[in-house]
């Protein structure tokens, strides 16, 4: 971790940088959560820069852990949100709430329906074909996760700049 944010206060405000080094992910990763789950709203100032509060960046763990952690879909993390709320989310990122606290009947967030990236899935009815399931580790599975992520940020810039007429950035 970088000494500018052992240095600040718990309740001051942090960078994209600062923050995607603390959760180990790129900064164009938290960028593209923004387009994923609204409840992440960074203050912006001029130039666009983005600061992140203590609350933002409890969430912003939370959907990690979720993600990476537990292997949970975008999706699944979104019904966890709309079911059970930032707050929860929040506590899982700060350590002080488990998913065991989930209640599948009543929240409609089910692990096992919500997380198809976990090992022996199979592709949802109208998928492409796909080669013979072979076994993929937990840590494969994340990167893919991870790779599949980074494609959607580019395909959401790419779209950008073609719609800004700005196609000479794209060829």
């Amino acid at each position: 971790m970088a000494s500018g944010v052992m240095d600040k206060s718990p309740d001051a405000f942090r960078t994209i940088s600062e923050v995607a080094e603390d959760l180990d992910v790129p900064q164009h990763v938290l960028r593209f959560w923004e387009t994923r789950f609204n409840h992440i709203k960074p203050l912006k100032r001029g130039g666009g820069r983005r600061y992140y509060r203590p609350d933002d960046v409890d969430l912003l763990k939370g959907i990690r852990h979720l993600l990476y952690g537990e292997g949970y879909t975008i999706k699944g993390v979104q019904r966890i949100l709309k079911a059970e709320g930032v707050r929860f989310v929040q506590g899982i990122g700060r350590g002080e709430q488990s998913l065991a606290a989930l209640q599948p009947e009543e929240s409609g967030v089910h692990p096992e329906e919500d997380a198809p990236i976990s090992e022996g899935s199979l592709p949802e009815e109208g998928d492409l074909p796909l080669p013979p399931q072979r076994e993929l580790s937990r840590e494969a599975l994340r990167g893919l996760q991870r790779a599949l992520e980074e494609l959607y940020e580019c395909d959401r810039v790419l779209t950008s700049l073609r719609s800004s007429g700005d196609v000479a950035a794209v060829e």
